[in-house]
């Protein structure tokens, strides 16, 4: 691993929901702050700092990663997507809607990573059960919901995109 100056700032090339992106980030900076304030993608919250609740996940060439326990220098080169890539405009995909119908969403805090965290679960997993949905959500903290509308929303999403496949 190449050891950089703590000092100084590096550049740092990512393709961030499908456009590239460059940027200057120290050592130090986590991934989840370089999104959020070199590139102004909001979405992505940072809520422990430790990894632990899950509001910072995005995906880094398509896994469910924690930004806050990632350095921007070392996601040079990484594919990312975040909760913005998910609308088409104003035009909430699948997931987001059944999240919206199923009363998913509360404070919203923990909604972004539980969003990045489902989509990557419903691409590998696109029939999932009910305990299956509330595994995945173990990475998760939620204050607010009580998981239940959450697990619902998932399930739906999982309806609806099985659908559009078949159709």
């Amino acid at each position: 691993m190449t050891r950089l100056s703590g000092n100084s700032k590096h550049s740092v090339r990512m393709t961030v929901n499908g456009r590239a992106h460059e940027g200057y980030a120290e050592p130090r900076m986590l991934l989840a702050d370089f999104l959020r304030h070199e590139l102004g993608l909001y979405g992505t919250h940072v809520g422990c700092e430790h990894g632990v609740c899950g509001a910072c996940t995005v995906l880094i060439d398509g896994v469910p990663s924690r930004s806050c326990t990632q350095y921007a220098v070392q996601a040079d080169g990484a594919s990312i997507e975040t909760v913005e890539s998910l609308a088409d405009g104003d035009t909430l995909n699948a997931l987001q809607a059944a999240f919206r119908n199923n009363h998913a969403l509360q404070c919203g805090f923990c909604t972004a990573g539980i969003l990045m965290s489902a989509t990557a679960f419903l691409e590998e997993t696109p029939a999932p059960t009910e305990l299956q949905v509330r595994e995945m959500l173990s990475g998760h903290i939620c204050r607010c919901t009580g998981y239940d509308g959450i697990v619902r929303a998932i399930l739906e999403a999982a309806g609806v995109q099985a659908e559009g496949k078949a159709a």
